[in-house]
């Protein structure tokens, strides 16, 4: 049975029954020929305006007997979240890069503790398999084991060939009752014919990364997905293409079999045809549409589903016992706009009946005026039976949990951040290689014989000593972990350069540049994110290194060459820096000159 939620009520939000009609009259409906090509299709950009999170608590309507409070605050950016077996909560933070482990010790619903137990770019989907942890970036599986007191042990990459990002990077990662890896894989495109095979599905492998197959095709991006707990069947929302039109396409639920083909990119909602593609070769919408699998159930269009989780818990009334929840992002391409909110789906007899909204109150209305309060991603169960829900926008995960009582004026406040020590090292240049390129390194160019010096180091290799395969462009590829002294009286900002000298043409080598780094930041975690603008340190940038990408590249000398000398320096500004978005070493040097209070420097090496 099939149910069809079209819009209804002010918010533009799933009506709390079942439907066999359209708010609006279909595209493929409009269509004499669906393959025309004059297809008349009215779409909005509206994404409505932010406001304060201060008193949000006060908005969010739950069901009677439901208490929302906050769990954790500060954040900045919580995307996904699990709860490992010993009552540990954990998040991803994709534009951070980490893994947050989220402690609380007195059972409160309050989290008393957060610390950064993993770093990877682009860190996103995660899921526990008892004391293993597995974690997927965008083209990165990674595993590693929980150590007793809830840290991660080393990450142990299992598969480093997932297919790149485009418009939809954010992976998902679950364990099958099958005790297999399944893995959410987007589309790299609104709609289109890809060429990689493996995107917009759902991937099944070994825990060890091998015998990896396409479990499910045509799902163009089904992030939240989950194993129904009685029949361990698999469910799971799917984006629906932008740009047909404000109540098209619904975003879809969909029992996920293995082997199936679920219409995208041609073929959507029950068997519509998309009039933007055509299939390859000589294959017709109508074959296309005969081996694709229809929805199960359709949401508001352009809602944008997140992560979802099944009720197994004991706190919710009974009825709760079974059904899925599903953090809705909100939408961009609609209006009125929709989502903004957390669904429920009823699962009868392991089959999904309806929906029906459980929590609003990020998305309200003056006037002419869409206001969003919050935009949501993650959502999880604790260990005794509470909802956690993240909203990535204030930085808030927030505890749901059924008391019983009515929610009468209670308004939990939403909680609200020193120096450190420099670390020993060296304070002279450790090596002198009789190298003429080192005088063009920029700590030697911004040497004016007055400058203070910092002491910089790195906690994953001693100074003149190998950098580690992990940061070099052959293996990882990631950054390493920095820590520097405080700057003098003064100091504004910190800039970050890191240089080959011993490259034999247009030396020094650029690997990674950082500027306007708070002047209270004394670290940088390893594996900083390849953006021009960082989310933390909030407002810091990077710019260009010399293979033309933002950001950091690691060392790859050539393999006849001895190893080179990485120079990675750390200058004191009493100013931050106006600069354009890729900013260039010699845009970055021309920048700081006579703004340089102390400079530091370590180096590493490498040899292929």
């Amino acid at each position: 049975m099939k149910y069809i939620l079209p819009k209804c009520g002010l918010l533009g939000l799933a009506c709390l029954v079942a439907s066999n009609t359209y708010a609006q009259q279909p595209v493929s409906a409009q269509l004499k020929d669906p393959k025309a090509a004059d297809v008349e299709i009215v779409g909005h950009v509206l994404e409505p305006k932010k406001v304060p999170a201060k008193d949000l608590i006060k908005r969010l309507i739950v069901p009677n007997g439901f208490d929302i409070k906050v769990f954790a605050e500060g954040l900045m950016n919580p995307r996904m979240i699990a709860v490992a077996d010993n009552g540990n909560v954990y998040v991803t933070r994709r534009d951070i890069g980490d893994v947050v482990k989220l402690t609380d010790t007195n059972n409160d619903g309050v989290a008393d503790g957060q610390e950064v137990v993993a770093n990877r770019p682009g860190m996103h989907g995660i899921t526990f398999d008892g004391t293993t942890v597995y974690l997927v970036t965008v083209n990165d599986i990674y595993k590693a084991a929980v150590q007793a007191d809830g840290k991660f042990g080393a990450l142990e990459r299992i598969v480093d060939d997932l297919p790149d990002g485009g418009q939809h990077p954010n992976r998902t990662i679950a364990i099958g009752p099958d005790g297999k890896l399944y893995v959410s894989v987007g589309s790299t495109c609104n709609a289109c014919n890809e060429t990689n095979p493996e995107s917009a599905t759902i991937l099944q492998m070994n825990k060890d990364g091998s015998g990896r197959k396409i479990f499910a095709s045509g799902l163009r991006n089904t992030i939240g997905f989950a194993f129904e707990p009685r029949t361990g069947e698999l469910y799971g929302m799917d984006h629906g293409i932008d740009w047909l039109g404000d109540n098209e396409q619904h975003e879809e639920l969909n029992h996920i079999v293995k082997g199936k083909q679920y219409g995208w990119p041609y073929i959507y909602d029950d068997g519509k045809f998309n009039p933007q593609d055509e299939p390859p070769g000589n294959i017709s919408m109508q074959e296309w549409a005969s081996r694709s699998v229809n929805p199960v159930g359709f949401y508001t269009p352009h809602a944008a589903p997140m992560q979802m989780t099944f009720y197994t818990g004991k706190q919710f009334p009974k009825e709760y016992q079974g059904d899925a929840f599903i953090a809705l992002r909100g939408s961009w391409n609609r209006k009125p706009p929709a989502g903004y909110e957390v669904a429920r789906v009823h699962f009868e007899n392991g089959k999904p009946v309806k929906f029906e909204a459980f929590l609003q109150g990020f998305l309200t209305r003056e006037g002419d005026h869409w206001l969003h309060h919050g935009r949501l991603a993650g959502i999880a169960q604790t260990k005794d039976g509470a909802l956690l829900l993240a909203d990535d926008t204030n930085g808030v995960i927030y505890h749901i949990a059924y008391t019983g009582k009515e929610r009468v004026g209670k308004t939990p406040g939403i909680p609200t951040n020193s120096d450190g020590a420099g670390v020993h090292i060296s304070s002279v240049d450790p090596l002198t290689p009789a190298n003429p390129h080192v005088a063009n390194l920029a700590s030697k160019i911004l040497t004016q014989g007055k400058q203070k010096v910092l002491t910089v180091s790195s906690s994953a290799f001693a100074d003149a000593s190998a950098i580690p395969f992990t940061f070099a462009n052959k293996g990882e590829n990631i950054s390493p972990p920095l820590q520097w002294s405080n700057g003098p009286k003064g100091t504004k900002s910190y800039a970050i350069l890191m240089e080959d000298p011993d490259v034999k043409e247009q030396a020094p080598f650029v690997h990674w540049t950082v500027y306007n780094l708070p002047a209270n930041i004394l670290e940088l975690p390893a594996a900083i994110p390849s953006l021009p603008e960082l989310a933390k340190p909030e407002a810091a940038f990077q710019g260009k290194n010399d293979q033309g990408a933002i950001g950091y590249v690691g060392p790859n000398p050539p393999p006849t060459d001895p190893a080179h000398h990485y120079y990675f320096q750390i200058f004191a500004l009493d100013t931050l820096l106006n600069l354009p978005v890729g900013t260039t070493r010699e845009e970055l040097l021309e920048a700081m000159k006579g703004h340089v209070l102390a400079v530091g420097t370590t180096v590493g090496l490498f040899d292929q």
